[in-house]
C-alpha cells in the first residue's frame, strides 16, 4: 500500500555547519508539485534540491550540487517510504565545511527521510466508479446496503420507464463484493457496468 502525507511538514538539521531545512508536501499532480517546490525554495539557501513523485511521474533536481548527491536520495526518501503523490525540497546553507559526495548522499536523503517520518501520513485508496440501472423496487436497498462500505459515494444520475440509474464510487477492493450484493438484492435483474476513478 503506498502513502501520502495529510499535510505539509518540516523537518531542520545541522550538518557540520551545513543547515538542511526539509520540507514536504502533498502533491496530486505534477504542476501541484512544481508550485511547492517554487513556493518552498529558498532563495538565501546556496542549493534548493528536490524530488517529486506522482503516480508514474518522478523528476529531481541536484540544483548545482554534485551530479546524483541530492535530488536521487531525495526521491529514494520518498520511494523508501512508500509514498507517492508527494513533493520534497531540501535546502542547504553551506557552513564552511565540504560534505563529500557520500555526505551529501546520507544528508540530502537523511533530511528528506527524516522528514517524511515525522509528517502525519494517509493511504493513498483507489477507487472504482460502478454504473448500477435497477427497478424501484431494489433501490432502497441497494442505498441501505452501502452503509457496510465506509467511503462510499451514491447519486442518482438518471431514470428510465423502469427504474433509477445510479452512480456509486467505493474503494476498489470492495467492488466485487458490492456487485455480488446487488446481484443478490435485485435477483440477478440490476444492471451493473464498471469503470476506474
Amino acid at each position: 500500500m503506498m502513502f501520502t502525507l495529510v499535510r505539509t511538514e518540516r523537518f531542520e538539521q545541522e550538518i557540520k555547519k551545513s543547515r538542511f531545512l526539509a520540507q514536504a508536501a502533498p502533491a496530486g499532480s505534477e504542476e501541484e508539485a512544481r508550485r511547492f517546490i517554487t513556493e518552498s525554495s529558498m532563495p538565501d539557501a546556496g542549493h534548493n534540491c528536490w524530488g517529486f513523485r506522482v503516480g508514474d511521474i518522478y523528476r529531481f533536481s541536484d540544483d548545482g550540487e554534485p551530479g546524483g548527491t541530492a535530488g536521487r536520495p531525495i526521491l529514494q526518501a520518498i520511494e523508501g517510504q512508500e509514498m507517492d503523490r508527494v513533493a520534497v525540497v531540501v535546502s542547504r546553507w553551506f557552513g564552511g565545511i565540504l560534505l563529500g559526495a557520500g555526505g551529501l548522499v546520507r544528508a540530502y536523503g537523511g533530511s528528506a527521510a527524516s522528514c517524511l517520518k515525522a509528517a502525519a501520513r494517509e493511504p493513498i485508496v483507489a477507487y472504482a466508479s460502478l454504473s448500477i440501472a435497477c427497478a424501484f423496487a431494489d433501490e432502497a436497498r441497494i442505498r441501505s446496503s452501502l452503509g457496510s462500505f465506509p467511503g462510499t459515494r451514491v447519486e442518482t444520475i438518471g431514470f428510465t420507464a423502469d427504474g433509477v440509474q445510479l452512480q456509486v464510487t467505493l474503494p476498489r477492493d470492495q467492488a466485487d463484493v458490492f456487485i455480488r450484493l446487488v446481484t443478490d438484492i435485485s435477483r440477478g435483474q440490476a444492471a451493473v457496468v464498471r469503470g476506474e476513478e
